[in-house]
């Protein structure tokens, strides 16, 4: 168990309550910034931080003074065509999945390299690595944290571990429009080669264990947890 505390930002609902969940049941501390407390009432242990990434400012203040690792969480799902899409929706996957995962970033910083050995973890999406038709704005977004995941690797080594995770789509409520029946689940599931939707707690399994102290050699990597989706037909 560590010392210092976890904060997953966005860990009041989908991967991000997984992850909670994951990092209490392995003994952590875990401290949770979401616009809404959603089910964390069953774990009345988190410290808990109302807070919206996109209109509230993070301070060094608002958090312990170190930090074991931090995983952001929030993000979007828009898949349009191209040509129906205006610039200001860019703008709003933009701000969401990279503007406010950086301002997050920058307050914690100092308290995750207090510790000299804590760890990051940010999320991107399989149509990065792997074109998909309607995902232009979400990639253009989630390309750039992996840019991101890249920079502050080298930037930050050896205090601090960042990588990434690439889910493809997993059954959240971010999801859930597009999973809402029986057929678009099965759908879904039949083009991954493992024949199944991802679970939030198969992507949280992961970044618990890139959060944990038992990674200590893994950075700057961008990690496909996608049924095989990125790499087998």
């Amino acid at each position: 168990m560590s010392e210092s505390p976890y904060l997953v930002v966005g860990g009041s609902t989908g991967i991000g309550y997984a992850l909670v969940k994951e990092l209490l049941n392995s003994g952590q501390e875990v401290w949770v910034i979401s616009r809404s407390k959603g089910e964390l009432n069953a774990f009345p242990q988190v410290k808990y931080i109302p807070f919206d990434v996109l209109a509230d400012t993070l301070t060094k203040k608002m958090l312990p003074t170190s930090l074991a690792g931090l995983a952001y969480c929030p993000g979007s799902i828009t898949l349009r065509p191209f040509r129906s899409l205006k610039p200001q929706q860019f703008r709003a996957d933009y701000e969401i999945n990279v503007i406010g995962a950086v301002n997050i970033l920058q307050a914690a910083y100092p308290a995750l390299k207090a510790i000299g050995s804590a760890s990051v973890v940010l999320f991107s999406t399989v149509a990065v690595g792997q074109g998909m038709a309607y995902h232009s704005s979400i990639a253009a977004a989630k390309g750039a944290v992996e840019g991101l995941t890249r920079s502050l690797a080298a930037e930050w080594a050896p205090d601090v571990r960042v990588n990434c995770i690439a889910p493809s789509l997993t059954d959240t409520p971010l999801a859930r429009r597009l999973l809402g029946t029986a057929e678009k689940v099965t759908a879904s599931a039949d083009r991954h080669p493992l024949k199944r939707v991802g679970q939030p707690e198969d992507v949280a399994q992961l970044a618990g264990f890139l959060l944990s102290s038992e990674n200590s050699w893994i950075t700057g990597q961008v990690i496909g947890v996608d049924g095989g989706l990125s790499v087998i037909r």
